[in-house]
Parts: structure tokens; C-alpha cells; sequence
């Protein structure tokens, strides 16, 4: 008995064309998305970044029970190193207390956003007129902040994206923020989130 050969299957050029273009409508839809978490993302590196390395100034100082400064540049690459740096004076080889413990380089995730450094009355939340420091804080042997902070203030570190666009609400991106206490806590917080809400600042 004969059996009649089974047709091959496979995909006609019509359905091929049609699957190309149901991809490219999805593509073109989710490119500002993308575009806009890859600039939020910048943000985020940054303000980790600065965020790690302030508590590691507080850290070191408290561990060598010294003054330990943080130094933020303009590109947002900050050092973390001794405020009066020691030579090696154990013999071991090593500065005791070097002027540069660990850096951050500008090169990186971070590199197009912008971080500013501002003080704000922790009670009002005012602006402070003449802030002592506008790219440092210093923290002593405690954890405290010894100097770069006036008394009632908080150090305000605001992480943006200017390539990005403008910050929400009124914009798309998502900017961050690193607040500092005369005490010496660190925390990251999110300034278009509601006061109430544990994000906010």
C-alpha cells in the first residue's frame, strides 16, 4: 500500500515578515524604558558608592581611633585616607595611617552622574547660608563627625543624572540622596518618595 509523503513544515515568508515586525513594534516600545534604567543606574552606582564609602571613613576611624576624612572631587570619585596622614613608625613597612586608605575612581557605572554636597538644619530643614564644608567631612575616633558639619546640621549629598533628564517628580529620573548626622550615620534615601514612607528622605 502506498502512503502519500508526509509536506514538510516550516514558515512561510508572510509569517516570517509579520514575527520581524510584532519584534521591532516591541523593541521601539521598550528602548526609552531601557535608556531610562540604564541612566537610573548611574545614579544608583554613585550614590552606593558614596554611600560605602563614608561609612568606611566612619569605620576606619573608629578602628584606628583617629580622624579620617572622606574627599569628594567634582567628577564624583571621592579618597578616603587619614586627616594627618602617619608614616611607618612600627617598622613594619607600612604607613600607619596613610593619606589614602581606598579611592574611588571617576571611571565606572558612576561616571555621568554628579553628586553636590549641601548642609541642612536637621530642625527646619533650611538650607545652611555658609556651609563649613562643601566636598569633606572628617569623622573622629568615635564615628562622630569632628569637622566639615556644623552642630544641628546634616550633611546632604544629592546624586543626579543631568544627561539623564530631570529628577522626579517633575522628571523621569529617580535621584538619589546620602544624608550624614553630626553622629555619623549614613543612610540613602529617595527625595520625590513621601516623608511618611521609609524610602523618603
Amino acid at each position: 500500500m502506498l502512503t502519500s509523503p508526509r509536506a514538510e513544515r516550516g514558515v512561510t515568508l508572510v509569517e516570517l515578515m509579520i514575527g520581524l515586525v510584532v519584534m521591532a513594534v516591541l523593541l521601539a516600545a521598550g528602548i526609552p524604558s531601557f535608556g531610562n534604567w540604564i541612566q537610573g543606574a548611574h545614579i544608583r552606582d554613585t550614590a552606593e558608592s558614596l554611600q560605602s564609602g563614608l561609612n568606611l571613613a566612619r569605620a576606619e576611624a573608629v578602628r584606628r581611633n583617629t580622624a579620617v576624612r572622606l574627599e569628594l572631587d567634582a567628577d564624583a570619585s571621592w579618597t578616603v585616607g587619614c586627616d594627618v596622614p602617619l608614616v611607618d613608625q612600627d617598622g613594619d613597612g607600612a604607613d600607619d595611617c596613610p593619606a589614602a586608605i581606598q579611592a574611588r575612581p571617576a571611571s565606572g557605572g558612576g561616571v555621568r552622574a554628579s553628586v553636590a554636597m549641601s548642609q541642612v538644619a536637621a530642625a527646619s530643614g533650611a538650607t545652611a547660608v555658609a556651609p563649613d564644608a562643601t566636598s569633606a567631612l572628617v569623622f573622629n575616633g568615635l564615628g562622630r563627625v569632628a569637622s566639615g558639619l556644623a552642630t544641628g546640621n546634616l550633611a546632604v549629598f544629592d546624586i543626579r543624572n543631568p544627561g539623564g533628564g530631570d529628577c522626579a517628580p517633575e522628571g523621569t529620573m529617580r535621584c538619589l540622596r546620602v544624608i550624614v548626622t553630626t553622629a555619623g550615620q549614613v543612610r540613602m534615601c529617595d527625595p520625590a518618595v513621601a516623608a511618611g514612607d521609609p524610602r523618603g528622605c
